[in-house]
């Protein structure tokens, strides 16, 4: 963890390492409020006609600012923004990856899954830098805001990267926010990003899928971000 805010500590008694044994959304832990039943949350859709070959998986890293990013500091295809009573989080999936954007009472976090960009983001109030490889976990707090993270890449042999691949699609077609790529040739199956955004009392909990088919590679992670009770 890098720390430019010193309001936002990694909490070394947290996290326990999480396991994602499979490609169904999965909680970190469950949040101990209830379901909030007023305060729907509003969704606003923004797809965008842009097709872009994925960069290799190599190339990614993962981090999270405790600051708004300018959009027009990555490539996005496609956004997809929640609005609830207290907070407000825009999905923005991109060519290499996704950006989350979270923003509640004055604390802004700001999640990044993209191709490495030195010079351009500096490191202003960045609280986590990693490479995407293996598996990584984390957690920070800003204030009374609680952040966990963990993620995953996985090389997988080909009929089961096409397998997973399939998964995902089908899945994507019943919940959550499904972007396809410009396959790399004819034959291929198209890159995916899949992000899944599941609302509670509290606590938002935010699911990822991104597929790179020509490392046969599969990016998962799991966000949840919760004010301290």
């Amino acid at each position: 963890m890098e720390g430019g805010n010193a309001a936002c500590l990694r909490r070394k008694d947290r996290p326990r390492p999480v396991s994602l044994p499979s490609f169904q959304a999965q909680e970190i832990r469950r949040c101990s409020i209830r379901v909030e039943k007023r305060g729907r949350v509003g969704i606003i859709g923004i797809v965008m006609n842009m097709h872009l070959v994925r960069p290799p998986v190599a190339d990614l890293v993962f981090q999270v600012y405790a600051k708004p990013l300018h959009p027009e500091l990555f490539e996005i295809l496609a956004t997809r923004t929640w609005q609830r009573d207290d907070w407000r989080v825009s999905v923005h999936i991109t060519r290499s990856g996704h950006v989350v954007a979270w923003h509640s009472r004055g604390v802004f976090l700001t999640e990044i899954a993209d191709a490495a960009q030195s010079g351009i983001i500096t490191e202003t109030r960045r609280l986590l830098h990693y490479r995407l490889r293996g598996e990584h976990c984390a957690s920070l707090r800003c204030g009374d805001v609680v952040y966990q993270t963990s993620f995953q890449v996985e090389t997988l042999p080909p009929e089961i990267f096409r397998h997973v691949h399939n998964e995902i699609l089908a899945d994507g077609d019943k919940r959550g926010f499904l972007h396809h790529f410009q396959p790399s040739h004819r034959w291929a199956p198209a890159p995916l990003g899949h992000v899944i955004l599941e609302a509670r009392a509290r606590c938002l909990f935010v699911t990822s899928f991104h597929t790179y088919p020509e490392d046969r590679a599969v990016v998962k992670a799991q966000t949840l971000i919760e004010r301290a009770s």
